[in-house]
């Protein structure tokens, strides 16, 4: 088959264009974008020649070079680029019906047209340019067209294209081969220039790839063999013939390929196809794809129908002796295979394929025909002999494997067959028809493989930043007043003791009263608190009168605490792929339960421990996507009155992908604790700079943050390979 490249449009997809996909094109392309460019395309005429179709493209003004153009067999597409160039004929599709022609459609884009020449069946064909026009000869199958080498209309034509630069060599730089995710084979080429024309179309079982004017380095001249890839292709062959790079692509089996271009890359995908003996054509491409018929009968004979549309596509058509009927019908310029359908659909009929017969009859004498198949087959195998045969199972358990083969809800085995385990040498031996046995085989060779194993690894950081200031104060007053004298005798006098005594004297009717003495040393008692269990500093300052009967104390407590920590906990864990596993390490913290009639119950465990539990299940992309949940709990105070421990729990449970080797954050928890606390005399400790007397200010600024993050790691690559293909 061949593609049709979407190089137009500058993507990397491949654009096929059958009727649906170019009206979508047309829909999605601009209506009118005269700004694009100047030149304009006014008119399109073809005329059927003895040597072929003659298609003129007349433009508003002369092209400077001969326009870029490929084509497709599959479906037989020529394409014609036009750059700088705008739609002005008013519609996107001419129909033409001459020769090998059927209709040109018209893309325009991105300031850009691409004429499409829809034909019949693959011809040659030669693009010129003569004045305003295109000219587009289209010769036989088979046959090279001629025609004479365009003519400048005018001088000032001519010295332009003499003057125009010539183009430069183009060369293949590189060939690749890549394997794809679902099997499929991609041939990559890199291209020296992205404009580079590209012929592509199937020979029997082979694809040839033409790049036109193009170069291959002697080093790349060479035939690759890339079977052991496991795709549908086998040998890829580089060679030069001529101006032309050649390339051959060897496939095996069944097979479809697809073709894109990315700038200078250019791919040929080969997908393998699993056969479907009820479809007309394999492949994954949905609708009729048939060569185009017209049919026009009045009251013919249904079989006799039949019987041209074998002629038309050379398939042997076997008819029931109960297809009967007459039909009339008129179909012009549709599929083989969509006439077909209607026939089939209007009449009640059904049909079966096997390779290149089709069986027609009516559709409830098909359906009875397999129903007796089917019970024929099962009558067969209830009396097909018993076989045995024993199978090694090496990654798995055997008694596994037993039970996945005889679960009922899906049983492997038929009614008689039955299976023994071997649990020493892990061997299965199971005894069922040859055909079971065939089963088992594919089933053990697809689920017997080595899992992969994956390595996690989480870090758990617990950071804690605390600050904490406490500054209090004491106040305190003593006064020892002098010693005073009272004689109570004739004439009583009161009086102090004489300057300098410090005894009371003698004599009769003499007292001493004294000494007075007011001591306060707490008049004030806000004193900083401990921090940390370390008391705090003071600093103190004693006034006193020259007699040190008065004295003030003043005492000022400060404690200042500032503290970093970082705690990280890193467990770890390796399971295999799709299989839970957990680690984890701590306390169990006991605590008594009571009973129902208020006595002591049973000592029960609570575990305070750090736990990593996950689950890992590896993509085809190689990423690793986690089932994880992480806990870290730590036993904190006693619970007053109860007897038990309280537990600080942190924990995360969460699902994510991530990428072979690489870190992600599965969580965060951030707390930041502000507190300021001041215990002040009302009104005292309000004064500006002696007010730090009467009062204790104690400030707080604690930050804890706790991130975890965690880490897969593929182990054991080459399992993962071995499990993927």
């Amino acid at each position: 088959m061949r593609v049709f490249f979407n190089r137009f449009f500058g993507t990397a997809q491949a654009a096929v264009l059958p009727a649906a996909a170019l009206l979508a094109a047309l829909a999605l392309a601009p209506a009118m974008a005269q700004d694009a460019g100047s030149n304009s395309i006014e008119r399109i005429d073809a005329t059927q020649t003895s040597a072929g179709v003659f298609l003129t493209i007349q433009l508003k003004e002369p092209l400077a070079a001969t326009p870029t153009n490929f084509s497709v067999t599959n479906p037989a597409r020529i394409a014609i680029d036009l750059p700088s160039t705008v739609n002005n004929l008013g519609r996107n599709a001419v129909e033409i019906n001459q020769g090998d022609l059927r209709s040109v459609n018209v893309v325009q884009a991105s300031g850009r047209v691409r004429i499409v020449l829809n034909l019949r069946t693959p011809v040659t064909y030669t693009v010129s340019t003569q004045g305003n026009a295109v000219h587009v000869v289209l010769g036989s199958q088979g046959e090279a067209a001629t025609f004479p080498a365009p003519q400048p209309a005018n001088p000032a034509q001519a010295a332009a294209a003499a003057a125009a630069p010539a183009p430069g060599p183009r060369s293949i730089r590189a060939v690749d081969f890549r394997r794809g995710a679902v099997g499929e084979g991609r041939v990559v080429i890199d291209l020296s220039d992205p404009t580079t024309s590209v012929d592509i179309h199937q020979q029997g079982q082979q694809i040839l790839v033409d790049f036109l004017n193009t170069t291959v380095p002697e080093s790349m001249r060479r035939r690759l063999d890339v079977t052991d890839f496991g795709t549908p292709i086998a040998i890829v062959s580089t060679t030069q013939q001529g101006s032309t790079a050649h390339m051959v692509i060897e496939p095996r089996g069944l097979w479809e390929q697809n073709a894109y271009q990315s700038d200078t890359h250019f791919v040929v995908e080969v997908k393998p196809v699993k056969e479907d003996p009820t479809r007309l054509f394999q492949g994954t491409r949905q609708g009729y794809q048939g060569e185009r018929l017209s049919l026009n009968f009045q009251n013919v004979d249904v079989r006799s129908l039949l019987q041209v549309i074998a002629d038309f596509t050379n398939l042997n058509i076997i008819t029931s002796d109960s297809v009967q009927g007459a039909i009339t019908l008129r179909l012009k310029d549709v599929p083989w295979d969509q006439a077909l359908d209607i026939i089939l659909q209007s009449k009640g009929l059904d049909m079966r394929k096997n390779g290149n017969v089709i069986l027609v009859a009516p559709r409830d004498e098909l359906a009875t025909k397999e129903k007796l198949e089917l019970e024929a087959r099962s009558q067969i195998q209830e009396l097909e002999p018993l076989h045995t045969e024993n199978f090694v199972v090496n990654y798995q358990k055997a008694d596994d494997v037993r039970k996945l083969l005889v679960d009922e809800k899906q049983r492997m085995l038929s009614k008689r067959g039955s299976v023994v385990v071997d649990p020493r040498t892990n061997q299965l031996f199971v005894q069922d028809t040859s055909a079971q046995l065939e089963d088992v085989r594919r089933l053990i060779s697809r689920i017997d493989i080595p899992v992969p194993q994956v390595l996690i690894e989480a870090r758990i950081v617990e950071a804690d930043d605390e600050f904490s200031r406490d500054i209090g104060s004491r106040l305190g007053i003593a006064h020892l007043g002098p010693h005073t004298w009272v004689n109570s005798g004739a004439g009583s006098s009161f009086g102090p003791l004489p300057a300098g005594t410090t005894t009371c004297p003698t004599g009769n009717n003499i007292m001493c009263i004294g000494p007075i003495q007011i001591t306060n040393p707490n008049f004030v008692n806000l004193p900083a608190a401990s921090l940390n269990g370390f008391q705090p500093n003071s600093i103190g300052l004693t006034l006193f009168n020259s007699g040190i009967t008065s004295v003030l104390n003043l005492e000022l407590d400060a404690l200042q605490l500032d503290g970093r920590g970082k705690v990280v906990s890193s467990p770890r864990v390796v399971t295999a792929d799709k299989v839970k596993a957990s680690i984890e390490q701590g306390n169990d913290i006991p605590y008594q339960t009571n009973t129902q009639l208020g006595g002591p119950g049973q000592i029960q465990f609570r575990k305070a421990v750090l736990r990593l539990e996950v689950t890992p299940q590896i993509t085809p992309e190689g990423s690793v996507f986690l089932d994880v949940k992480v806990n870290k709990d730590t036993p904190s105070a006693t619970v007053s009155g109860s007897g038990g421990v309280a537990i600080d729990t942190k924990n995360v449970t969460t699902q994510v992908l991530v990428e072979n080797g690489g870190t992600v954050v599965l969580g965060g928890i951030y707390q930041q604790t502000e507190r300021t606390t001041t215990t002040k005399v009302p009104w005292l400790g309000d004064i500006p700079v002696i007010g730090i007397f009467f009062k204790d200010q104690f400030k707080q600024n604690n930050r804890t943050e706790l991130l975890i993050f965690i880490t897969p790691r593929i182990i054991s690559e080459k399992v993962t390979q071995a499990a993927r293909s």
